[in-house]
């Protein structure tokens, strides 16, 4: 197996389905959710309903990040390249957002001294959008993904840099320090304009171009029958049609729930 490698990354070798350990991305899955159990014990009486969602939330990050998912989509797919990046924008950060206390985010984002930043973005709904769609465009660029996924930190930057954006995606939503209070149809739209315009762009290019867009996934050795370029149709379906049921699903919730508020009053 040779050296021992601590975060998924671009391999020079044929796929093998034999397992590969990655101690650095066990670290980064485990030591959060300790952290978090001694925190919430040590702060009082423990909201499991939250802590089960942060648990959840780490157990996507882990499965996104780990072999073979994470291996795959370092450097030999780009569908699978594709699917680590709405695993990490649109289950792990929302599940992880759900499951943070207010107090915990804030004694963080007061340590980190962003915590005006923070609020400031949670009521912006144009800046969330264009900073999320900003990080999609650039960590789905081909010179982006040609030279990150070729060394350990960088493939782990993108993938931390693909959490982050969604966590700024879903703040105006279910920030954890509160959002300022606005029209639940304003968030609906928010929701539905920051997923769903931009993203066509890239993913239609992705899926009709007749030529592979990224070098190092049409030079890797081939997982499957599929070829390069079926491989990077597939990560552009993705990119347009598996967004669907996470905002969709979400912006229903919301329906019902402002649908509720409005007949009770």
């Amino acid at each position: 197996m040779g050296d021992l490698t601590w975060w998924c990354v671009a391999l020079d070798r044929p796929w093998s389905w034999s397992w590969i350990p990655y101690p650095g991305i066990w670290a980064a899955s485990i030591l959060p959710m300790v952290l978090y159990t001694i925190a919430v014990r040590r702060h009082g009486e423990v909201d499991w309903k939250k802590a089960r969602r942060f648990y959840a939330g780490m157990v996507v990050f882990w499965v996104a990040s780990d072999w073979p998912l994470g291996t795959l989509g370092a450097g030999y797919m780009a569908s699978a390249h594709m699917l680590q990046f709405l695993l990490y924008s649109l289950a792990a950060a929302p599940l992880l957002m759900l499951g943070t206390p207010e107090w915990m985010a804030r004694a963080i984002t007061d340590r980190l001294r962003i915590t005006r930043v923070v609020e400031w973005l949670g009521g912006n709904y144009i800046m969330c959008a264009i900073l999320y769609n900003a990080l999609l465009v650039a960590t789905h660029a081909p010179g982006t993904v040609e030279v990150l996924r070729r060394n350990q930190l960088g493939s782990a930057l993108m993938d931390v840099a693909w959490v982050l954006a969604g966590v700024i995606l879903w703040l105006p939503i279910i920030s954890p320090l509160g959002r300022r209070e606005g029209a639940p149809w304003g968030r609906m739209l928010y929701l539905f304009t920051a997923t769903g315009i931009v993203a066509i762009a890239p993913a239609s290019f992705l899926t009709f171009t007749t030529t592979p867009v990224y070098a190092l996934y049409e030079l890797a050795p081939r997982v499957t029958s599929l070829t390069a370029r079926e491989d990077q149709q597939i990560a552009g379906i993705i990119m347009k049609l598996a967004t669907i049921p996470f905002v969709w699903s979400t912006i229903a919730v919301m329906w019902f729930r402002w649908a509720k508020q409005e007949g009770a009053m």
